[in-house]
């Protein structure tokens, strides 16, 4: 299973360059077969710009959220806080193998009626049937 997840364009650079680890959410998945995560940025870029594997999702209080990914979180410590205030949970989706997309895509191009979600959406298997064919750098 793959969502299509929104992401800012610096995290998503920070992501496909190995420097972020780990993509912070308020919420997770309610299907627990999500085994990738592809990656629409944002605008400015608009685009689709890669993928990468979800090695584990870790859901527990965000002070025990933030020991627990500091070192490859890829934000501020302050940032971290800020996104959380007032939140008892905090979502972190670890990182696995990551690939960026030779050419950025537009969301059309992916087939079916996707629109960048305000979080995620799951995508459907005819979705994902011309992000199959794509070239990966």
């Amino acid at each position: 299973m793959k969502v299509l997840l929104s992401i800012k364009p610096e995290y998503a650079n920070k992501i496909l360059s190995g420097e972020k680890r780990f993509e912070f959410r308020k919420v997770s998945f309610t299907n627990s077969g999500v085994r990738t995560v592809v990656i629409y940025a944002t605008k400015p870029i608009g685009k689709v710009i890669g993928e990468f594997e979800v090695l584990d999702i870790y859901s527990d209080s965000p002070s025990n959220i933030w020991e627990r990914t500091k070192k490859h979180a890829g934000i501020e410590k302050d940032f971290f806080d800020s996104y959380y205030q007032g939140k008892k949970v905090a979502v972190a989706i670890a990182v696995g193998e990551v690939q960026r997309y030779k050419k950025p895509m537009e969301l059309s191009e992916l087939g079916g009626s996707l629109t960048a979600p305000q979080s995620f959406r799951y995508m459907e298997a005819s979705e994902g049937r011309r992000q199959n064919e794509l070239e990966l750098v």
